[in-house]
């Protein structure tokens, strides 16, 4: 666990500098397609510890339900190294984070245009630097986000699998953790896994949690239970039943077809669960908090360190 305090100590080094002197108010401006007043970026990170759940197709089809509603979405792959959104979209990036990281590319010039306005930022696939970033790269990659001229209403960061580095960066900082799982011991004790070093090395108290491939609601539901009843007994965090995905033909042959079910059939079991999930995204309350309990990135705020 070198790694994760090594990490936990570089995100208390943060909080130092920003206590000093708060960030300015986000000023809001007015959100996509409606008259309300904007709303600050929603970092919310996809997560399930176990690969194979499904969690980029969560990512990807939750993304674009949002979208679909109006709002300004973008999706980060943040899987370094393996990233497999733009794959999954059939699109094809001639850069990626890389670029952002060797100083040849802008964030806004990796943005790539998928269906219905979702905006896509590539993680890079086969590159073995992008997967073993150090401390100082992540901070790189956070800080571009301040440079955005007009942050987005939610900021979607699909996370690796397993409890490297990477997941534990960007799942602590995001506002909101979704764990992904489905109805296998290894994707249980997966995600509880995750569930438990994000909130003993990081403070991370509530999660959200939504069940995939799921036959029906009751199953999600039991799905549920057998994971909250583990974290009630060992760990002091709230888990959510935040939805479910059921079983759908019509979403394998999405992936199949590189794209999103709800653009290739807005009317499919999937694609209605994938609406409700973002509708429920859509009113969560306003976190108390901002990514750690202490800092503000992701929206709009400027990350300062010494020596960043």
């Amino acid at each position: 666990m070198n790694q994760a305090w090594g990490l936990k100590e570089m995100f208390n080094a943060i909080t130092g500098e920003r206590d000093l002197a708060p960030p300015a108010p986000h000023q809001p401006h007015q959100a996509a397609n409606t008259g309300a007043p904007r709303r600050r970026c929603r970092a919310i990170a996809v997560a399930g510890g176990k690969g194979g759940v499904g969690k980029t197709t969560v990512a990807v089809n939750l993304g674009m339900s949002l979208a679909m509603m109006g709002r300004d979405v973008m999706l980060l792959d943040a899987d370094m190294g393996l990233a497999n959104v733009d794959v999954l979209l059939g699109l094809a990036p001639s850069r990626h984070l890389g670029h952002l990281l060797d100083g040849t590319a802008s964030l806004e010039e990796l943005l790539l245009d998928a269906p219905h306005g979702l905006k896509i930022i590539p993680g890079g696939s086969g590159a073995r630097r992008l997967a073993q970033l150090g401390n100082g790269e992540h901070a790189a990659v956070i800080r571009a986000f301040d440079e955005l001229p007009r942050p987005p209403d939610y900021l979607l960061v699909d996370t690796a699998a397993g409890l490297s580095d990477n997941v534990a960066m960007f799942a602590a900082a995001a506002d909101e953790v979704v764990v992904v799982v489905c109805d296998e011991p290894a994707s249980l004790t997966d995600a509880y896994a995750l569930v438990k070093v994000l909130s003993r090395d990081f403070g991370v108290r509530r999660f959200r949690f939504v069940a995939n491939l799921v036959r029906n609601a009751g199953e999600a539901r039991a799905l549920h239970q057998k994971l909250a009843k583990v974290c009630d007994r060992f760990l002091d965090v709230v888990l959510d039943f935040s939805g479910f995905v059921p079983q759908d033909e019509r979403l394998k042959q999405a992936i199949r077809r590189q794209n999103a079910v709800v653009d290739l059939w807005p009317a499919a079991r999937s694609s209605q669960a994938f609406k409700q999930l973002a509708g429920a995204v859509d009113n969560w309350e306003e976190p108390a908090r901002a990514g750690l309990d202490r800092i503000a990135f992701f929206g709009g705020q400027a990350v300062t360190a010494s020596g960043w």
